[in-house]
């Protein structure tokens, strides 16, 4: 059995996943999805206005502590590519493997807004345009979709800093899409012996597009559950 724990992408809750959730359930793997700080209903102005990379990184790391999870397999969507990294690295060996489906591999220094391209920078800078702190949500995301704390997208990440290595890294690339930021890190990821490189023909949200194959592709590389 795998401990699958799914982080969500920018102005993403839990709800992102829900398509995939009982695919990999009914797989017999116990599979819990995260709502990050500052992206739930009710968390205030504060904390949204202080909520960065390292708040995400520390609310996985509290979810592995408070289930006492181990061998986990840590997915990141987007903008959680950020997160899983900086939260692997963190681990002390508790992630085994992480997944990045259409989501950003940092380098260490890398944030997600030196790691995106010039429109999802406009993007970030003109939602966040009201009140300096919070991001708010593209017209044609969910009506489920909540402004994002902009300091999130814009720290650097700092790797190495607990430097825990994991057995297994795989990207998703989402190919069906003409304005992704990810091709040229597509490119870099394939040329390096550390990861596996899957393409999926869909746009971003893969895990709506297409989850039976995005669970596919997870399922792939973890164990089968006991027989009962």
């Amino acid at each position: 059995m795998t401990n699958f724990v799914l982080v969500p992408g920018g102005w993403h809750g839990a709800w992102s996943y829900e398509a995939v959730v009982p695919l990999l359930e009914r797989a017999g793997h116990r599979v819990q999805a995260l709502t990050l700080t500052g992206l739930r209903p009710e968390d205030d102005e504060i904390t949204v206005a202080t909520a960065n990379l390292d708040t995400h990184a520390a609310d996985v790391l509290a979810h592995l502590d408070r289930a006492h999870l181990t061998d986990v397999t840590l997915v990141g969507h987007s903008y959680a590519g950020m997160v899983v990294a900086a939260a692997a690295d963190r681990s002390r060996g508790r992630v085994t493997r992480v997944v990045h489906i259409d989501a950003y591999v940092p380098l260490d220094g890398e944030s997600c807004w030196s790691a995106t391209s010039e429109r999802y920078r406009q993007a970030f800078a003109a939602g966040a345009a009201d009140n300096g702190y919070a991001v708010q949500p593209p017209h044609w995301l969910d009506p489920r979709a909540r402004p994002h704390p902009l300091a999130s997208f814009l720290q650097a990440v700092r790797l190495g800093v607990a430097p825990a290595p994991v057995p297994q890294q795989d990207f998703v690339y989402c190919s069906g899409w003409a304005e992704t930021p990810f091709a040229a890190l597509r490119t870099r990821l394939a040329a390096d012996p550390a990861w596996r490189v899957h393409d999926l023909p869909t746009r971003h949200d893969a895990l709506h597009e297409a989850p039976e194959a995005v669970a596919a592709l997870l399922l792939s590389g973890s164990p089968e559950p006991p027989a009962e």
